[in-house]
C-alpha cells in the first residue's frame, strides 16, 4: 500500500486567503476554488462583484489540473497549437488552474476565474504557495 498526502481544512483555508490577498493586491475580483486529488470542492470564494460564471470557471479550471496533474494552460497551449480534438474532452482549456504538488504527489488544485489568464494563474499560484509554505 501507499501512503497518500491530503489537504486539511487549514491548508484550504490559507490557500484561500493568499489567493484573496493577491487578487485583492492588484484590485482584480474574481473566485477561487480549492478542491482536493480527485477534483472534489474543498473550498471557494467568490469576491464581490466578481461575475456568477467565474464561480463555475475557477472550478472548471481546478478540476481540470487536479485530474491531469498539470496546469490547465497545458490544455490551452495545446489547442491553440491545432489539438482541437482536446475541445471534446470534459476538461477546462483555460489558463488558471494550478496542481498542488507535494513529493511528487498531487494532493488539489486551486482554479481562479475573473481576470487575464496570466494573471488568475498568478493568483491560483499564490494559494499553492501558501499551501506549500505549510508543509
Amino acid at each position: 500500500m501507499k501512503a497518500r498526502l491530503a489537504l486539511e481544512v487549514e491548508d484550504v483555508q490559507a490557500a484561500l486567503d493568499a489567493a484573496k490577498a493577491e487578487a485583492g493586491k492588484n484590485g482584480w475580483i474574481v473566485s477561487i476554488s480549492v478542491v482536493d486529488d480527485g477534483a472534489h470542492p474543498l473550498g471557494f470564494i467568490r469576491l464581490s462583484d466578481a461575475p456568477p460564471i467565474t464561480a463555475q470557471i475557477s472550478y472548471g479550471k481546478a478540476r481540470t489540473a487536479a485530474l491531469a496533474r498539470r496546469e490547465s494552460k497545458f490544455y490551452e497551449e495545446t489547442i491553440k497549437n491545432g489539438r482541437a480534438a482536446f475541445l471534446s474532452v470534459d476538461l477546462t482549456s483555460l489558463e488558471g488552474g494550478v496542481p498542488v504538488m507535494v513529493d511528487g504527489q498531487c494532493v488539489g488544485a486551486i482554479g481562479v476565474s475573473g481576470v487575464k489568464s496570466d494573471q488568475d494563474a498568478q493568483i491560483a499560484n499564490a494559494g499553492v504557495q501558501a499551501i506549500l509554505k505549510r508543509k
